[in-house]
């Protein structure tokens, strides 16, 4: 019998798998001082690719938002829902928090009535939105507002007490006396509304976002207001929240303006109709399915004629359902469809307004949930085998973003090294916000602590906040109990 020859270059390969393998798993234990890469004297680099997860990461700042209510909560009984009552009382959370038939969400969205926030003129009850963003805080979420100025005739008593003025031709057609925003004494009072809520809360680190509701029933449209009188008070909204995130009613002349504002903070966009696919009106048969929506119709075209194509590279975008996930079911709507258009405008967050979902569609509004906003993973990373504490290497690094659209907020990649019982954090100065869907390339350069001692470290990483705490999860199967991503080791030298 001949002998069976094996290639040369599988068994190298096999070879150094095995031993690297072996060598990891030994060396993390602290157990042997040689390592793979003394086999490879040539070798400087190692590579480091994650495994991938597939799995429900529940991050911050993206996904299904409650509204009116707090994680945990129970859902409206049907599929009405009420925009008018916020919240003013707040019960501890009941443990477990999540609804079976709602994803689980960590952002929370409430509104209340101007007449509610300050029944009286200049006195705001601020217990309600202090006791809010702590409710949503002992749910691990944080908060979404809108303060409204009006809904049909809810307003101060006192407001009309002042001699403003109402709209008369919306009375004439409607029966019901609503402001004109135009008048001097709205933009002051209401004005003076905001500017209290942005001095008591602007950069709150609980406030997800401030809606920029400046008129209209609900805060939306705009009302009566002239496109001068929408950047009067846009202006009085970003002048009292510098540091929270903004976000405007995209189809409105205040969104316009603010749009093609191209100083001061990015703001986002939100609109209220997402999944309308309605078939009851219309100037084409019902039953040829072509009729208007804003799906088709609306959408596509105010993106871009208000200025907002460009904006969610820096701002989210929030889509909040007309009618309801279940009034989808119900109507028949083609929800593949509605979740790629969500995919296409670089959807973040998605507001379904606490009504149940239906048990079909639960897997695919999941599904929603893990590629909408960011979705991060460690795409390649090299970095070298072994470093001194007293010099500077390079790490290079491909980070897939897997979602549809960046992050946001100012955190930070971070490696971690630990030795025993002693651990060191050192965060990256890569600006992670433009890490957009897709492959981003980077280069990193960095120092080993000084008090690591020479041998072996072992390597994880996180996205961490100003605290150095992991908030954010990779989709990296490995992961500890306090969220960080093991990769592997390194070897110290001195």
């Amino acid at each position: 019998m001949s002998d069976i020859k094996i290639p040369p270059a599988i068994t190298m390969k096999t070879l150094i798998l095995t031993l690297s393998l072996l060598a990891l798993v030994i060396a993390s234990r602290g157990q042997v001082k040689s390592q793979w890469w003394d086999t490879i004297p040539q070798a400087e680099f190692q590579r480091i690719r994650p495994e991938y997860t597939d799995a429900f990461l529940n991050n911050p700042h993206k996904g299904t938002s409650t509204f009116q209510r707090f994680e945990g909560d129970p859902l409206y009984p049907d599929m009405r829902w009420d925009d008018s009552k916020g919240p003013t009382t707040f019960a501890p959370p009941a443990f477990p928090l999540q609804n079976e038939k709602y994803p689980p969400t960590r952002i929370a969205y409430c509104r209340w009535l101007w007449m509610i926030l300050e029944p009286e003129q200049g006195k705001i009850n601020y217990d309600i939105i202090d006791n809010a963003l702590k409710a949503a805080a002992e749910r691990g979420q944080t908060l979404r507002i809108r303060t409204q100025p009006y809904i049909n005739e809810m307003l101060p008593d006192w407001y009309w007490k002042t001699g403003a003025k109402f709209d008369e031709a919306y009375f004439r057609e409607n029966g019901m006396k609503v402001p004109d925003h135009n008048d001097p004494l709205y933009i002051k009072h209401w004005g003076n509304h905001i500017k209290a809520l942005g001095a008591r809360y602007d950069g709150h680190p609980n406030l997800e976002s401030f809606d920029l509701a400046y008129g209209g029933n609900w805060g939306e449209g705009g009302g009566n207001a002239t496109p001068e009188t929408a950047a009067q008070l846009m202006e009085i909204y970003m002048n009292a929240f510098q540091k929270t995130q903004l976000l405007a009613m995209m189809d409105t002349d205040g969104g316009e303006y603010v749009a093609k504002k191209t100083d001061g903070t990015p703001i986002g966009w939100r609109v209220d109709c997402f999944g309308d696919l309605r078939r009851h009106k219309g100037v084409a048969p019902p039953e040829l399915g072509l009729n208007w929506n804003h799906m088709q119709d609306f959408y596509p075209f105010q993106i871009v004629e208000r200025g907002f194509t460009e904006h969610w590279k820096k701002a989210p975008v929030v889509m909040e359902t007309c009618g309801t996930v279940a009034y989808w079911f119900e109507q028949g709507f083609d929800l593949d469809r509605i979740i790629e258009d969500g995919y296409k405008y670089h959807i973040t967050s998605f507001m379904p307004k606490s009504v149940y979902i239906p048990e079909e569609w639960m897997e695919k509004i999941l599904e929603f949930n893990k590629k909408m906003g960011y979705r991060f993973f460690i795409h390649n990373m090299l970095l070298p085998i072994r470093a001194r504490t007293s010099e500077t290497f390079e790490i290079k690094m491909v980070i897939d973003n897997r979602g549809v659209a960046p992050i946001y907020k100012n955190y930070q990649f971070a490696l971690k090294f630990s030795q025993g019982n002693k651990a060191y954090i050192i965060p990256f100065r890569q600006d992670i916000t433009k890490w957009l869907p897709g492959y981003n390339p980077f280069i990193e350069k960095l120092i080993l602590p000084a008090a690591l001692q020479p041998g072996i470290v072992d390597i994880s990483c996180a996205i961490i906040n100003e605290q150095q705490e992991a908030v954010v999860k990779l989709a990296i199967k490995a992961i500890d109990e306090n969220h960080w991503h093991p990769l592997g080791v390194m070897e110290v030298v001195k």
